[in-house]
């Protein structure tokens, strides 16, 4: 047993990575916790830490082009593409691994999930790193992911020496993950990064392909989202008709409903984008209340908004 601090102190992070020991970093799209990718201890850790299923493999974070290129063998024409257009960023590259790369960190897949994420305090960190870091979200493993320093230490504090604190996640989502085979670009987990987007920049269409069970990417298995209160999905009043008696909670997409229960609205304008920050958040919030159940809806099912339909869903499991 430790005691876990909250601050901004990136020498210090650094010296603790350096030393195979865990810090949650900040990211734009949710808090990872992150530990040498390419120490197998290190890694190991993090799985302990989470409570994480050893065959649920993780991504690696870095800061540039080079140290992608340094992690796998080879970088298709496509995925350049995207990197120029959308890293930094809530984009994740699915790349054959090189030899650096040990089995625990991809759970044994010859894949590796490797991204450039989009935050300031974690680049400079990663710079100052002679090493990628292996960083899934900061949260036990099975729940809702974390959008602060400060639900991050409430999740984790007896578990990591230091959550370095960048403030709330702007994004609020995790990463789109994306693959590459025999030329088609294989949509592998929703996120960050609308699809309408990645057809956009490379000027055809994508395949989606989304596995539950045994996955080989990040962030799949079906209750990767849950809520502790059972959560339920569908039109909110015919919702409140059916378990308005009972204690419940409500998560809307930019609608107030007239009831006495504790309702949080994603976005009030209609703005997906903003949404998205917040619905993690939210989820969290409704976790926290003295209710039995959480009613919520989806929301219009384009871009963004069908990553944060897969989330809800997921949750509702």
């Amino acid at each position: 047993m430790f005691t876990t601090e909250i601050g901004k102190d990136v020498s210090k992070a650094r010296q603790l990575l350096e030393l195979g020991e865990l810090v949650a970093i900040p990211t734009e799209t949710v808090y990872g916790l992150a530990a040498n990718a390419l120490d197998v201890k290190a890694v190991a850790k993090i799985y302990e830490a989470k409570n994480r299923p050893e065959f649920n493999p993780l991504i690696i974070h870095v800061a540039d082009m080079d140290q992608l290129k340094a992690c796998v063998e080879q970088v298709p024409s496509d995925c350049i593409k995207l990197l120029q257009a959308f890293s930094p960023g809530p984009l994740t590259y699915l790349l054959k691994k090189n030899k650096t790369i040990p089995d625990i960190t991809t759970a044994g897949s010859e894949y590796v999930a490797v991204r450039i994420p989009q935050h300031p305090l974690t680049l400079e960190l990663i710079t100052q790193l002679s090493f990628p870091l292996a960083a899934p979200s900061a949260n036990p493993s099975g729940y809702v992911s974390r959008v602060s320093a400060q639900l991050v230490y409430d999740g984790l504090h007896d578990k990591i020496h230091e959550v370095l604190d960048g403030g709330n996640a702007a994004v609020g989502l995790e990463s789109t993950i994306i693959g590459f085979r025999d030329g088609e670009v294989i949509v592998h987990r929703l996120g960050g990064i609308a699809i309408e987007e990645i057809e956009k920049v490379l000027g055809k269409p994508v395949k989606i392909s989304i596995t539950h069970d045994a996955p080989e990417t990040p962030g799949q298995l079906k209750s990767h989202y849950a809520t502790r209160k059972k959560l339920l999905i569908g039109e909110i009043q015919q919702l409140i008709k059916e378990y308005g008696h009972l204690k419940i909670g409500i998560i809307s997409f930019q609608e107030s409903y007239t009831a006495i229960h504790p309702q949080i609205i994603l976005s009030k304008s209609g703005d997906m984008a903003d949404a998205a920050s917040r619905l993690f958040s939210a989820m969290r919030a409704m976790d926290e209340k003295n209710i039995d159940f959480i009613l919520a809806e989806l929301v219009p099912d384009k871009g963004i908004g069908k990553s944060i339909n897969d989330r809800l869903l997921r949750a509702s499991h």
